[in-house]
């Protein structure tokens, strides 16, 4: 019994699991791949605002479109990566995806004006939604039952990816010369080339790119796409469980522009306040995200997972919205607090997006469902940052308030839509398991083994 419920559960500590994640040694390759990619990418987030500016030579409004025009051209990336990799090799793909980035990061090396740049970083933004994608439908596939249990330990290390990332960076921008911010950059192309490398010694999961099916006996079988192929686009339940899905990511943004917005603006704590977020942030997810995903494990505890992340944000506006007074200690501890809470909500809408998003698709099409799934995080990256800074902070104390309502609201519809459809999806089927078998011809019953 004791060994039943290590292999099924993450009680096990971070390291153990790590040597031993669901998946094995593919899905340790594969977790380090991503480690690799998520180490170049902390270092490309730190200093590309700067590299934009000091080098490139943008002005504020040329640069807001820029990363405008990248966080949209991000948002079409999920849904052609679900629909490709229906048709080809998920490992062929995301070795695509790095190559495409590491040619767009080349081309930053050369491009010096607006013009060059907005093609460029589209297709790296395009690149990056495209292969978050394809990563989730790899450990859709290999990891099983278990992916809530691969998706933690992916957390885990994309994080400890990130702090090092970001660690580097702080090493170019010290020095702060052209030829600094250059060698930031060939330091996540290279990160590119080893996630490449590395996913080409995994091997490819079931369905080799095509539509995984299940068969009645349990067996594994390969579909081409057909005309009776579902398709998330003529999914009314599915579509609306992804458009609520974009404020249930809203914590990206209230934790990256909300809260330094406000500190800076609204409240009397220190500056120095605002790097100790990432620092609660990256600390807590290594810590805390095996234990949250083993909570919230399967189906129905993703869908409750759901709820506790409304009130838990709702929490984390309260404390912002009551943190506009008092002195810089107290206003201080308040906004640790609130990035504390924002955390929380995170590591729960890690969980239930992830396997709402799997367990609500249909087993034959889940890779252009999470390919559509996967718009809702694109889609909350573009509106996220504007409708805290238009709206929410502009409304004052008031407008956290108003936002945490409203999510926490939406959070009670989602998880009541996720539930009913889980009962939809599961009537065919017990209705299958049910219905009584028809009679065989004599021949076929002479045959039948005894």
């Amino acid at each position: 019994m004791r060994r039943g419920r290590r292999e099924k559960g993450s009680g096990d500590g971070l390291i153990a699991q790590l040597r031993q994640p669901p998946g094995g040694r593919d899905a340790r390759t594969m977790l380090l791949a991503q480690c690799v990619d998520r180490t170049g990418t902390g270092v490309w987030a730190a200093a590309s605002v700067l590299y934009f500016t000091f080098v490139s030579g943008l002005d504020a409004g040329r640069l807001g479109l820029l990363l405008g025009v990248g966080a949209v051209a991000g948002i079409a990336g999920s849904p052609l990566a679900g629909r490709a990799a229906e048709r080809l090799p998920v490992r062929h793909l995301l070795i695509g995806c790095h190559l495409l980035r590491l040619g767009t990061m080349v081309l930053l090396l050369v491009a010096d004006d607006l013009a060059t740049l907005l093609p460029v970083v589209a297709l790296t933004s395009l690149g990056e939604r495209a292969a978050k994608t394809l990563e989730m439908l790899f450990a859709t596939r290999i990891a099983g039952e278990r992916r809530t249990t691969y998706q933690a330990l992916f957390r885990s290390v994309a994080n400890a990816g990130y702090a090092v990332g970001a660690g580097i960076a702080a090493l170019g921008l010290g020095v702060g010369t052209p030829n600094a911010y250059r060698a930031l950059i060939l330091a996540n192309a290279l990160s590119y080339v080893l996630a490449a490398t590395l996913v080409w010694r995994t091997r490819e999961p079931a369905g080799h790119g095509l539509v995984v099916a299940h068969s009645n006996n349990g067996n594994n079988t390969s579909e081409a796409p057909g005309p009776s192929t579902p398709t998330p686009w003529r999914d009314p339940g599915y579509l609306f469980f992804v458009l609520l899905d974009i404020p249930m990511n809203l914590d990206d943004s209230v934790l990256n522009v909300g809260l330094p917005l406000w500190l800076v603006h609204h409240t009397s704590a220190p500056h120095a306040v605002v790097p100790a977020f990432l620092v609660v942030n990256t600390v807590l997810v290594v810590v805390l995200q095996l234990r949250v995903s083993a909570w919230a494990e399967g189906p129905r505890r993703a869908a409750a997972a759901v709820g506790w992340y409304g009130v838990t944000l709702l929490a984390c506006c309260l404390v912002l919205a009551t943190a506009t007074g008092g002195a810089a200690w107290s206003a201080s501890l308040a906004m640790l607090a609130a990035a504390l809470l924002v955390t929380l909500a995170e590591l729960l809408r890690s969980v239930s997006s992830w396997e709402l998003a799997v367990v609500l698709a249909p087993p034959r099409a889940r890779a252009s469902y999470l390919g559509v799934a996967g718009m809702a995080q694109s889609v909350q990256k573009s509106v996220g940052p504007l409708l805290l800074t238009g709206a929410v902070m502009t409304a004052g104390p008031v407008g956290w308030l108003a936002l945490g309502a409203a999510v926490t609201g939406l959070s009670v519809v989602q998880r009541q839509a996720g539930l009913r459809r889980m009962a939809a999806l599961a009537a065919p089927a017990s209705d299958s398991r049910t219905r009584p078998r028809a009679a065989l011809p004599a021949t076929d019953r002479e045959c039948r083994p005894r």
